[in-house]
């Protein structure tokens, strides 16, 4: 067989399976710096998530990053108070999902189970199984009891707090301590796969 022959058939295998490639690659990208999901292994998070939850992850809301890297090319928010978020364990490198319960300056108390940030409790009077952060109602699993109480804590600037909702069966920043806010993977949008239910939708 000429080299020509050869050459022209290797041609035509590169231009059948160009789109291929370049889809697999966009598609790559786009899960690398724009959203992504999550498999919740554990129960940390009852009662918002459970063990099997497949949840959509937004990359994106807190800055555009390089493809396949930490460096951040184009700012987003700042995490807030209650978003569920997706990092590494500092201790294991282990991606861990929980909640932002304080950020850069809050100072945090926990006693039982519940939170007090800048002196404010965040159970509400009426049910103290439910904590307020801005506009998101949480409920709380304290079947475990509240675990860890912290005494006194103040965020440092551009870090976070992260807790499980199941308070009493969290390894969280009780543990390992405020986390940086430029670890953060992406946000925890909302639960599209629930195991027994199947399909479903539901806000984070």
């Amino acid at each position: 067989m000429h080299a020509s022959t050869l050459s022209q058939r290797g041609y035509k295998i590169f231009r059948d399976w160009l789109p291929s490639i370049l889809l697999v690659l966009l598609l790559l990208v786009a899960r690398s710096t724009m959203a992504d999901h999550y498999h919740v292994p554990s129960g940390s998070m009852e009662n918002s998530l459970i063990p099997g939850d497949h949840v959509l992850v937004n990359k994106a809301v807190y800055g555009l990053r390089i493809p396949f890297t930490k460096q951040v090319i184009a700012p987003g928010k700042d995490p807030e108070a209650g978003e569920v978020v997706i990092f590494d364990s500092p201790e294991s490198g282990v991606r861990l999902i929980k909640r932002v319960v304080a950020v850069g300056g809050d100072h945090v108390v926990l006693r039982d189970g519940h939170l007090f940030v800048n002196g404010e409790a965040l159970a509400l009077p009426s049910n103290l199984g439910l904590e307020q952060f801005g506009e998101r109602t949480v409920a709380l699993n304290l079947g475990h009891g509240g675990g860890p109480d912290i005494s006194g804590m103040t965020i440092p600037r551009n870090f976070v707090l992260v807790l499980g909702d199941h308070r009493g069966n969290s390894h969280d920043g009780r543990f390992f301590g405020p986390i940086p806010v430029s670890e953060i993977y992406g946000r925890a949008s909302a639960v599209f796969w629930r195991q027994g239910d199947g399909p479903t939708w539901q806000n984070l």
